[in-house]
């Protein structure tokens, strides 16, 4: 009998993450979970789930979150480990960004209202940073953290009424962006370069930070944004572009978008001498194109380290990337049951989103087998 590849490779999933479990039920209950997250139900909760798998309520479902004995963190490295594997590359994109999980009420750990990138406004939401791996052959989602704002971790008794535990502190996102980037160095993840948003890359430690780890860069940031110059003066982005002449410019496509190829007007200018051998710093603007006899169009701006051989298009390119972490946002949403969870406390939050990162690793990992064109594994009955 013929076994469906996507079958085969949970199979794989499952025995390489079984180790992490004390006891044999939550071990084959996880596979049912996440077996649950993919199949295409409307609502993927404890119910539904416990439904699917032939259980009379969910108590065994919520269990797993809540309590049973498993290591949650370890079951993140392994998923990160299994991502490698299907679609590791050197020049690999890191990509982090956060996004927002709607919730009613105040119980929930680290709920409060604040900006969610998701809805486009102020909610009350919780907010998750990740880490996303994009390679030619497929991206997924390899790393997590539940924001917890300081109005939270000054409450200690509303942390612990959450889970939050007590060594928890205040981080800022990009402070969680450095944790989660600290792993994938130490477990000798292959990358090429790191990108992120305006939130992110405007935040100049963490733009040290990377430098001092020879970790390439292309980050956006604010057009208000003081850089050093290459005399070492400091300039305001939006300046150092605004001097560049039009030859400076060139049309590029960096990919096809969600409505067809996002070509932009790009153009660079070196900010200052690196201080690293072989590497080198730019400004990196995107200008939107417009028609003739319009205004010019609206110039998104990207700080950029890196080798010093870098081109204009290679920048572009993996400013162009980004995307990819919104699209394992989407997916893991509407295919892997990341949004769809009924808990409130912290550890009940990352067994969830774990076990969502791993269905859809999953998903990326079948993606990638069939893509190559490896023979489709099979069995007899």
């Amino acid at each position: 009998m013929v076994v469906d590849v996507a079958v085969v490779e949970l199979d794989r999933l499952h025995s390489r993450v079984a180790g992490r479990f004390a006891r044999a039920e939550p071990r084959a209950r996880m596979r049912e979970y996440v077996a649950g997250l993919v199949a295409g139900l409307e609502r993927k909760n404890g119910w539904t789930l416990a439904e699917r798998a032939g259980e009379g309520s969910p108590d065994g479902m919520q269990r797993l979150l809540r309590w049973a004995d498993w290591d949650i963190d370890g079951v993140r490295d392994d998923v990160r480990d299994y991502v490698v594997e299907q679609l590791g590359d050197s020049d690999a994109v890191l990509i982090l960004d956060d996004t927002g999980f709607l919730k009613k009420g105040v119980r929930s750990a680290g709920v409060q209202r604040q900006y969610s990138g998701t809805a486009g406004r102020v909610e009350n939401c919780q907010i998750g940073t990740f880490l996303a791996y994009a390679t030619p052959r497929g991206h997924a989602l390899i790393d997590r953290e539940l924001y917890v704002p300081e109005v939270w971790t000054a409450d200690r008794e509303r942390c612990r009424a959450a889970g939050i535990p007590d060594d928890v502190e205040f981080a800022t996102k990009p402070r969680q962006a450095m944790a989660m980037l600290q792993r994938a160095f130490a477990a000798g993840v292959p990358f090429g370069w790191v990108t992120a948003d305006e939130a992110y890359g405007q935040v100049k430690y963490l733009r040290v930070w990377l430098e001092q780890h020879d970790a390439p860069y292309v980050l956006a940031t604010k057009c208000n944004d003081t850089l050093i110059t290459r005399d070492a003066g400091q300039r305001r982005a939006e300046e150092l572009i605004r001097e560049l002449p039009a030859r400076a410019w060139r049309r590029l496509s960096v990919g096809a978008g969600a409505h067809g190829p996002r070509d932009y007007d790009w153009a660079r200018v070196s900010i200052r001498i690196s201080w690293v051998p072989g590497r080198g710093h730019w400004l990196l603007a995107r200008r939107k194109i417009t028609e003739p006899g319009q205004a010019p169009g609206e110039i998104a701006y990207y700080v950029c380290f890196g080798p010093r051989r870098s081109t204009l298009v290679d920048l572009a390119w993996i400013a162009g990337s980004r995307w990819r972490i919104e699209e394992c946002f989407q997916q893991a949403k509407n295919e892997a049951g990341l949004d769809h969870y009924q808990v409130r406390s912290w550890r009940a939050w990352h067994a969830h989103i774990t076990l969502s990162m791993l269905a859809l690793a999953w998903l990326a990992g079948t993606k990638a087998q069939l893509t190559k064109g490896e023979p489709v594994p099979t069995t007899s009955t």
